[in-house]
């Protein structure tokens, strides 16, 4: 059904089935966990969540290096399953120190991070695989479809939690989430097959899987730092973090607050999950498409920041668990299904070097660096007697300069595109 609603060409419609799949398993992978990173972060106490953000930046910090050193040095076909194999010891690691329960409390800490830090590489690194392998058109026409696949599989993580998280135990989840990530892999390689068999005409990379990427470990920074287009991106980046770590601080605790079992609060986060997930499948196999197409990269960008001005002021007039639910189901249902795949398109106009190391870190040190400062600047604002009133009504502000910067990003992708 999903084939016949997105505008492929025959030839695309392989890839646009095993990108689809790619990001199902991906997603389904992370979203088995999410429910119990969300209640770990709460279990260790709301007031060292700015910590736990601090620890995710730096190993951030730590990895985007090594990242950047085998980008270098492999070509896509070796350096893509390698990422993916890393973390899939890392999660037999873990699961073997929790069926031990070897320090169980530092173990919950550490798992947190880890979690942070999995989701935001193994999808930064999965678009960056995306950006390569389709052209700009191409991308406009499918992107939306394939980030179904990924709202799908967090429709699916979730449920396996609900589902097995009694009878198997949280440690045995964890195997559950590594052969998902391991059906990923096997649908890097049939990408990598197809990318290697039809050459875009417009100048895509998609047949040089076989070829290092090369440069320097640092590349990624030092283009960043060069360019203004990449630059505007982290201001994008920092702006939404901003403004969505408010919320997520807000939501635990209010959260803490009014439900005190764990149990119960881990079901509301899965609940939460699957409702954002299964609106996010709706709109991208309805909307997301004909949005693109007719708002075009800059009026697509522009849709979230507008409707947050407006739900943050909603917030600041109601501030209640069932507000702030609503409001993140819908803000993460737009986020995923509209505004990352146009956010997404800002990287296709690209070289390939900026596509990987650029994107990722990007979409890893920038992201989670925002996400620390935020929560530190948010600490510091309820310590000087700003509350969850004042706090929405500086956000307004906030998304106002966020929708600007969208904006100017979409009509330089536009115009960019229009060179190629």
């Amino acid at each position: 059904m999903l084939l016949r609603t997105v505008d492929a060409r025959p030839h695309e419609l392989p890839a646009l089935a095993w990108s689809f799949a790619y990001f199902f398993c991906l997603l389904s992978s992370y979203y088995v966990l999410r429910p119990v990173r969300d209640e770990m972060g709460i279990a260790g106490g709301i007031a060292n969540l700015p910590w736990l953000f601090t620890g995710t930046f730096i190993a951030m910090l730590a990895a985007v290096p090594l990242f950047g050193w085998v980008t270098a040095r492999f070509p896509r076909r070796v350096m893509l399953p390698a990422v993916y194999g890393f973390f899939i010891a890392n999660l037999l690691l873990f699961f073997l120190l929790m069926k031990n329960a070897v320090a169980p409390a530092r173990v919950a800490q550490a798992f947190f991070i880890w979690v942070s830090v999995f989701n935001l590489f193994v999808v930064s690194v999965f678009w960056s695989f995306m950006v390569d392998l389709f052209s700009n058109e191409q991308g406009k026409r499918l992107f939306g479809a394939i980030a179904a696949g990924g709202s799908a599989g967090a429709l699916a993580g979730p449920a396996l939690t609900a589902a097995l998280a009694v009878p198997l135990g949280v440690a045995n989840l964890l195997l559950v989430s590594a052969a998902l990530l391991s059906a990923a892999v096997l649908c890097i390689h049939r990408l990598l097959a197809w990318g290697a068999r039809f050459a875009d005409p417009s100048g895509a990379a998609r047949g040089n899987g076989g070829v290092a990427i090369g440069g320097s470990v640092w590349a990624g920074i030092r283009t960043v730092l060069a360019s203004w287009y990449l630059l505007g991106i982290c201001a994008y980046i920092v702006l939404f973090s901003l403004l969505f770590t408010f919320l997520y601080f807000e939501q635990a605790r209010v959260v803490a607050a009014e439900i005190a079992s764990g149990a119960e609060r881990t079901r509301l986060f899965a609940t939460i999950d699957l409702a954002v997930n299964l609106l996010a499948l709706l709109l991208q196999v309805s909307v997301t498409g004909r949005i693109l197409a007719g708002l075009g990269v800059a009026g697509t960008l522009a849709l979230l920041p507008v409707f947050s001005a407006t739900g943050f002021a909603v917030v600041g007039a109601a501030p209640t668990l069932a507000v702030i639910a609503v409001f993140q189901v819908l803000r993460r249902a737009g986020e995923y299904a509209i505004a990352k795949p146009a956010r997404e398109l800002l990287f296709v106009v690209l070289d390939r070097e900026r596509k990987y190391k650029a994107k990722n870190f990007i979409d890893t040190v920038v992201f989670r660096g925002g996400d620390m400062a935020s929560g530190w600047l948010l600490t510091g604002l309820k310590a000087l007697g700003f509350g969850v009133v004042a706090l929405a009504a500086l956000a307004v502000p906030v998304a106002l300069a966020w929708l600007a910067v969208s904006w100017l990003l979409g009509r330089r992708q536009e115009a960019l595109a229009a060179r190629k």
